[in-house]
């Protein structure tokens, strides 16, 4: 039963890692044909209710405040980054969904070089959320490992957690 929950978890959470990637294939798109100037406007756009609410909404003010900042080179880096990104994510997750077994060994190599680049922005930029992505991409990563090794032990016919492979030959009776 824990098993089945395990695998059910397993397959939502890789799940939510390829719509994160779609997500950021999107954001990309959109960083690659509005210019800086639109961008703002846009942003001007969506907070401007929270604006008038609550002149000093900090998220709001934040928000405004970073997109008067863009440049044509910030935007096509942060299009480029998130293409990349989304994409090598939607990648692996469509091929560890269909059970390829070489591609879990470089979900978890991209998943770790995520948690190293968040640890370093972290460390210039503390927050919450950056705290809860990497714990997120971590129990992922962990939870890929455990489903690789459960796959390729199934294959080879060796033993796994404690429950004998249906390959596995017989205990010789006495």
């Amino acid at each position: 039963m824990a098993r089945s929950r395990l695998d059910s978890v397993f397959r939502v959470s890789v799940f939510l890692k390829g719509l994160d990637g779609a997500l950021e294939i999107a954001g990309g798109l959109v960083l690659l044909f509005l210019s800086p100037h639109s961008l703002y406007a846009v942003t001007r756009w969506l907070v401007a209710h929270d604006l008038a609410g609550s002149p000093h909404d900090l998220v709001a003010r934040h928000l405004l405040h970073s997109a008067s900042r863009l440049t044509t080179s910030t935007t096509l880096f942060g299009a480029a980054y998130l293409l990349v990104h989304g994409a090598a994510k939607v990648v692996l997750v469509v091929l560890v969904l269909r059970d390829k077994l070489w591609a879990y060994p470089w979900m978890i190599a991209l998943l770790l070089a995520f948690i190293v680049y968040q640890v370093y922005r972290f460390g210039e930029d503390p927050g919450p959320a950056l705290v809860v992505l990497t714990l997120f991409d971590a129990f992922v990563a962990w939870l890929t490992w455990r489903e690789y090794r459960t796959k390729t032990a199934a294959r080879t016919g060796t033993v796994s957690a404690g429950t004998p492979s249906s390959s596995a030959p017989a205990a010789p009776r006495a």
